[in-house]
């Protein structure tokens, strides 16, 4: 009987182990997917965003030490090359199991159309998501009540980098109108000074979009993307006569540039003025650069007020080879640890709202206040506002204007590519 009772009292002392491990399994779970690798893509392959991405992957590996990170990075200006080498492998069958993609048009109106990535509304709900994004965001990763991406962050794509000892030693101020900013340039261009880095086409694009908000002003750049603006009207007309006249203050060799050549022009003291989003600031501290010394900032010339902005997501894929893993490097982007480790390095404040503002530097605490209170408007460049399809029938056009700066032909090129893809069908 004696023994009969000692193997009773161990079966029960077995059964409530069992039954602890049960209540504690869901949490487990989520820190130890079954998965031993997961592969990321992404186009973060130099500066700020590279050292960013390892950071991210440092927490991940912490995290999940059982899991290989492959980290899929592919170069190419603004994710041009990546995204070429992505569509690829989609078609052919073979997904990463999470890829990088803009919140917007991009994410929207490429995968979710295609049926290319999987919602994820169980784990915004399990990781209280929701409490914490903001409510500007949601919208932009979503479709038929679905949410498709995790934003890891918030960029500001209309800033101004200028060299402060070049504008002082020529007795420029900084520029807050576009009309401003001819005159500085032009005193610039009359001493010497190249007046405003560039790179290639895709910074291009860039420079576009912030001289068609500067231009139209907040509610009609809007305007373009859903409708209410024509394209052909004389408003437009007039801000691209603003574009190819900033032009003329560029140095020759800017399609030869990446955007960290041309960024470093301005750091450099080779040239007065950059426009390109914050990650480039990412860039200059990389490079030993000292804000309000070795570099300012500003919106571009009219735009104060606004703030242009662009949001990195991470998706999991449709027949993703490590779904689990996928779901841990998706936790991990969404964390408060992930984004706190990755934007500082970045050069973007966090996706999150209850980040540790102190982490941040000098300009990323300005981009926070302003994020906070300016009026928003969406990139083109970087995916908001326009699907692939359209994105890429005004980049054809933007490349054929660069080579003979036909205003009138580039515009008429506007206006059929929004019949084509855009809201003007």
């Amino acid at each position: 009987m004696l023994k009969k009772r000692v193997w009773q009292i161990l079966l029960a002392v077995l059964l409530l182990g069992s039954l602890i491990l049960t209540a504690c399994g869901g949490a487990a779970e989520e820190a130890a997917p079954a998965d031993d690798a997961v592969e990321v893509f992404s186009w973060w392959t130099g500066g700020g965003e590279a050292a960013g991405l390892e950071a991210m992957i440092g927490i991940f590996n912490t995290e999940y030490p059982g899991t290989e990170f492959i980290n899929a990075t592919v170069a190419g200006g603004a994710g041009t090359n990546a995204r070429a080498v992505l569509a690829t492998r989609l078609q052919s069958g073979d997904p990463p199991d999470s890829w990088q993609g803009h919140a917007g048009q991009e994410l929207i109106g490429t995968y979710v159309a295609g049926g290319q990535i999987e919602p994820l509304n169980d784990l915004y709900e399990a990781q209280g998501w929701l409490a914490v994004m903001p409510e500007t965001l949601i919208p932009l990763i979503s479709q038929d009540g679905n949410i498709y991406s995790v934003p890891v962050n918030i960029h500001r794509a209309n800033v101004m980098w200028y060299n402060p000892a070049i504008l002082e030693a020529n007795g420029v101020a900084v520029p807050t109108t576009i009309d401003e900013w001819f005159t500085a340039m032009d005193t610039l261009q009359a001493a010497g000074v190249t007046p405003l880095a560039l790179g290639e086409q895709w910074t291009q694009m860039h420079l576009m979009e912030t001289i068609l908000l500067g231009s139209l002003g907040a509610d009609a750049y809007d305007g373009l993307w859903d409708g209410k603006t024509a394209w052909d009207s004389a408003e437009v007309k007039a801000a691209l006569d603003n574009f190819a006249k900033v032009l003329t203050y560029t140095n020759s060799d800017a399609a030869s540039l990446s955007w960290q050549d041309a960024s470093q022009l301005v750091v450099n003291g080779d040239a007065a003025f950059n426009v390109m989003g914050d990650w480039a600031e990412g860039y200059f501290r990389e490079l030993g650069k000292a804000p309000e010394t070795d570099y300012g900032w500003a919106p571009v010339p009219g735009t104060v007020g606004v703030f242009q902005f662009l949001s990195d997501s991470f998706t999991l894929a449709v027949g993703a080879p490590h779904p689990a893993g996928a779901e841990a490097w998706l936790t991990v982007a969404g964390s408060k640890a992930g984004q706190e480790a990755f934007n500082p390095i970045k050069g973007s404040i966090c996706a999150r709202t209850d980040c540790d503002a102190s982490l941040f530097g000098v300009y990323l605490q300005s981009a926070m206040d302003d994020w906070a209170s300016n009026k928003v408007s969406g990139s083109l460049t970087h995916g908001v506002v326009a699907n692939d399809s359209w994105k890429s029938e005004i980049d054809t056009a933007l490349g054929l204007f660069m080579a003979d700066m036909n205003v009138e032909a580039f515009q008429t090129a506007l206006v059929a590519a929004c019949v084509a893809s855009g809201p003007c069908q």
